[in-house]
Parts: C-alpha cells; sequence; structure tokens
C-alpha cells in the first residue's frame, strides 16, 4: 500500500497567536484539498488546520500520521481531531484508543451503518446525496483526484467506537442526510455521555462542505473557543431572558 498524501495545511494569519489545531481526516473518495474552504475560514480564527488523505484505502497509515500530529507539540493546543463520513469512523476509533495528545472529537456525517447506499449511484445523484451546495458541487465534479461512486462502498463494518470516547464531543450531522438520516446518528451519539448533537437544516451527508459551511465553521469555532477556556465546555456567549 502506498504512503498517504502529505497533510494540506492552513494556517492562522501572519501576526495572529495561534488557538489550537485541527486534524481532519475525509470520507469516502475525498482527499485533504477537499476541505480548502473549511481550512481557509477556520485559520482566519487563529486556529491551524491539517487535512489528510482518505483513511479507507489504508487506514493504519492515515490514522497512524493523524496519531502523529496530535502528538506533535510544536502544534498549538488544544489539538482536535474532525472526521467527516467514514474519517467520522475512523476518527472515533483513534480517540476511543486514547490517543495521546487529543483535547476533543468533532464528527459530521457519521454513517451508522456498513451499508448505507446499496447499490452504485451515477455521479448526479451521488452529487445530491452529498450537498446541495453549487460551489462544492462544482468543485467536487472539476476534481481529478476525487475518487466518484466512492461514497456507494460500504463503511468498516466494524462496531461503532464511541463508547469508549472520553474526550469532549462536538456531532455536526445535515437533517437532510439520506447517507446516514439523523435519527440514525441521533441514536448513535446516545453512546457517548455529553456529546453536542448539532443538526444543520437543509443539510445533506457533506455537512462541512453544503450550503450551510458558514454556520458549520462558526459552530465549530464556538466550540473550539469554549474547549480553550475548559474542557468542561461552559457557555461564553448566553441568551439572556428579557424581564
Amino acid at each position: 500500500m502506498s504512503s498517504p498524501q502529505p497533510a494540506h495545511a492552513w494556517d492562522e494569519p501572519e501576526g495572529i497567536a495561534p488557538r489550537g489545531t485541527l486534524v481532519v481526516l475525509p470520507g469516502r473518495g475525498e482527499h485533504g484539498g477537499v476541505y480548502e474552504r473549511f481550512g481557509r475560514r477556520v485559520a482566519a480564527d487563529g486556529y491551524r488546520v491539517r487535512a489528510l488523505a482518505d483513511p479507507s484505502p489504508d487506514p493504519a497509515a492515515v490514522t497512524d500520521a493523524a496519531a502523529e500530529l496530535l502528538r506533535d507539540e510544536t502544534l498549538p493546543g488544544p489539538r482536535v481531531l474532525v472526521g467527516s463520513d467514514t474519517g467520522a469512523l475512523y476518527a472515533a476509533r483513534l480517540a476511543a484508543r486514547g490517543v495521546p495528545g487529543l483535547d476533543a472529537l468533532i464528527l459530521a456525517g457519521l454513517p451508522t451503518a456498513p451499508d448505507t447506499l446499496g447499490s452504485p449511484s451515477d455521479w448526479e445523484a451521488e452529487l445530491d446525496q452529498r450537498t446541495a451546495c453549487p460551489t462544492h458541487r462544482s468543485r467536487l465534479t472539476a476534481d481529478a483526484a476525487f475518487r466518484r461512486g466512492a461514497l456507494t462502498a460500504p463503511a468498516p463494518d466494524q462496531p461503532l467506537a464511541l463508547a469508549g470516547v472520553s474526550v469532549p464531543v462536538l456531532a455536526l450531522h445535515g437533517a437532510d442526510d439520506t447517507v446516514s438520516p439523523l435519527p440514525e446518528a441521533g441514536r448513535a451519539y446516545r453512546a457517548v455521555p455529553g456529546v453536542e448533537l448539532v443538526s444543520l437544516a437543509g443539510t445533506r451527508h457533506d455537512a462541512l462542505n453544503d450550503v450551510t459551511h458558514r454556520t458549520a465553521a462558526a459552530t465549530i469555532v464556538l466550540f473550539l473557543e469554549r474547549l480553550r477556556l475548559s474542557p468542561d465546555l461552559a457557555p461564553i456567549a448566553v441568551r439572556e431572558a428579557l424581564a
């Protein structure tokens, strides 16, 4: 098996102190570059982002690379593992193993069954399942490194590792996800004490890259800012009741 591709990297703007590091594990068919828009937006708020390859072809190599980044003390903390689609499964598994350096977990579009789609679909059908964002649809269509049809491949046929996760968890899930329906994801997340599950209206499977990508990124930044203060995630912005 070939070595995984080098990490795609986005850093905080010059002159701004770094506030933490996100290590991203992409989903089926994706690569780190698919998360450029997400990486640039989060980096603009001071968080470094490192996006790796789709772990599916070589899980050991990619998860080892993620663990190495999480252990890297030259990267600013808190250090957070982000997984999308099957990347979320591998991220949860890594977190359940207690990988050193991990401060929190962010999961997007968590698959809830080994075979979520059944028979292969055509490209337009796959796009419809992934995202309604016209910019992201165009990006994927023009991306020669993106593996079309990969979303129909079965997710890893292993039990979800959520019960073994002890770090804070933020879960993002599209309300219109037909690959992994929200109610099924909600049932899976019941295994995680204190998990924060946020549904995104009008959003399909690619929760970090759909029409609500700004809201997804903002939700993550709010989570990260609370994490920086305390792993108890005390709220910072509090809606007050008017007398």
